[in-house]
């Protein structure tokens, strides 16, 4: 089968090649052609449109050829690929390809308008793709392919449909940055500039609306570029709140973005207040919502109170959401006056509500009843509330036994502790070291060796009772171990 591979030559005439290599000076591989200028400069346009079939000034002169000795068209004529500048078209060779064999491919273009057909390579081309180079935007033309022998051309196979070069299509994305994915917030007075980044091919046609609306040109200013569109509000109010919505076309695609925009200022303060209630050291409060929240909801209030001696304020709640409050710890003898604040993201209301009523904090005549002191006896006897637990040793290595006593401490004082190995005291043996602090009873043996192996115990005695744990202690030699490997 013929091999498919593409290739650029020369145009039509040899000065049109020559007008062609100035303006390429780059050499162009074979199997691909490039259209002259030349060959875009037609003469003028004929309405009827040409004739695949129609001979050539050439082919007039001479005898028609036998049927036989010129191959039939080829087959399955079809466009592969259309870009902004080249366009490329492959097919099959011919059923018949003639008695003398076939030579080659003739590829021709016909320009809209235009009557005659003109080769796109100066010579027969023995490949089934081809490719045309250098083509301008918004050329229009006809293609046709003729199988050529020593005879003469075939018949021609010719495209369906004109081909139309334009620029690729690429459908338009908006790409909304992170921080314009959620609500947009700003205060009044604030700028609002939004740069809105999008791509497409050829150069979209971006439009902004407001609630479904078209912007206001006296308050919002929108400028769009090769890549971006801008929104630009040189001092926001309330108003510009809403949903913006920003449209993408590229001919029949468009693309769509919605972006939130709140613009908030400061609340007002809250629409009354009245004291509720007052009783021992608290006094109750209740108020109403502002009418005015700042276009944003609120975070709560602010509660503060000031001394009629004073006059200080100090804040007793922050961002407090209720609508009534208790406020306690008042001082006896002092009058206090309350105030409100609301707050939202913008900040505190400017001013606040206050009462108009003071909360007197009366003095009660309450007559102190002290009781009379009861001494209790806190005396018990003692006990181990950690006991002591067995323990493996090596010898020559100090090891030392904890356990912790229990007692309260009365005009007897600590109770005694007695350390005893096997039943008998080992008090005021050097090896041993007996210590007790906080209630923690410690013996350090030094050195032990497994003649120190037996029960310990630890014993503590008061007047009023004793308490006694146990352990065993352990001290393993080297004979020892070896025996029970063995």
């Amino acid at each position: 089968m013929m091999e498919k591979n593409t290739s650029e030559g020369p145009a039509c005439s040899s000065e049109e090649t020559a007008s062609e290599s100035a303006k390429v000076p780059t050499a162009e591989p074979p199997g691909e052609v490039a259209v002259s200028e030349s060959t875009r400069e037609e003469q003028v346009p004929k309405p009827q449109a040409p004739d695949p079939q129609a001979p050539t000034a050439s082919t007039a002169t001479k005898p028609a050829p036998p049927s036989e000795d010129v191959p039939s068209a080829p087959l399955l004529l079809t466009l592969e690929d259309v870009s902004s500048s080249s366009v490329t078209v492959s097919w099959e060779p011919p059923e018949r390809l003639g008695r003398l064999g076939l030579q080659g491919y003739v590829l021709e273009l016909c320009r809209e308008g235009a009557s005659e057909w003109v080769p796109v390579s100066a010579r027969p081309m023995m490949v089934t793709q081809q490719t045309v180079r250098n083509l301008a935007l918004g050329d229009k033309f006809l293609l046709r392919v003729s199988a050529v022998s020593s005879a003469g051309a075939g018949p021609p196979a010719m495209l369906d449909q004109p081909i139309h070069i334009r620029e690729n299509i690429e459908a338009p994305k908006i790409r909304v940055p992170r921080h314009l994915r959620q609500t947009y917030i700003r205060q009044v007075g604030e700028t609002v500039n939004l740069q809105i980044p999008f791509q497409g091919k050829p150069k979209p046609q971006a439009t902004w609306t407001h609630n479904g609306h078209a912007l206001d040109s006296q308050r919002v200013s929108m400028r769009t570029g090769d890549q971006d569109s801008i929104l630009f509000i040189r001092s926001a109010r309330r108003s510009d709140s809403g949903r913006y919505e920003l449209t993408v076309r590229v001919e029949d695609l468009e693309a769509k973005a919605v972006i939130d925009i709140l613009v908030i200022e400061k609340p007002g303060p809250p629409s009354s207040i009245r004291l509720l209630d007052v009783w021992g050291c608290n006094a109750a409060l209740q108020w109403t919502p502002p009418q005015d929240t700042g276009n944003t909801e609120l975070l709560g209030y602010t509660v503060q109170k000031a001394d009629k001696k004073t006059g200080q304020w100090f804040t007793v709640l922050e961002r407090y959401h209720p609508t009534t409050c208790t406020i306690s710890d008042l001082i006896i003898g002092n009058s206090y006056s309350f105030r409100v604040f609301s707050e939202n993201l913008c900040g505190l209301s400017t001013s606040a509500t206050v009462t108009k009523e003071l909360a007197h904090i009366q003095k009660a005549d309450i007559a102190a009843k002290p009781k009379g002191f009861i001494e209790r006896d806190f005396s018990e006897a003692p006990s181990f509330t950690q006991p002591l637990a067995d323990h493996t040793s090596t010898p020559g290595y100090s090891t030392q036994l904890f356990c912790s006593a229990c007692c309260a401490l009365g005009w007897w004082g600590q109770p005694k502790i007695i350390w005893m190995k096997n039943k008998m005291e080992i008090q005021g043996n050097p090896k041993y070291r007996a210590l007790s602090e906080q209630g923690v009873c410690t013996l350090e043996i030094r050195k032990p060796s497994p003649f120190d192996s037996g029960v310990y115990t630890c014993k503590a005695i008061n007047v009023l009772g004793e308490a006694s744990v146990d352990c065993r202690l352990e001290v393993k030699g080297e004979s020892l171990r070896m025996g029970e490997q063995e």
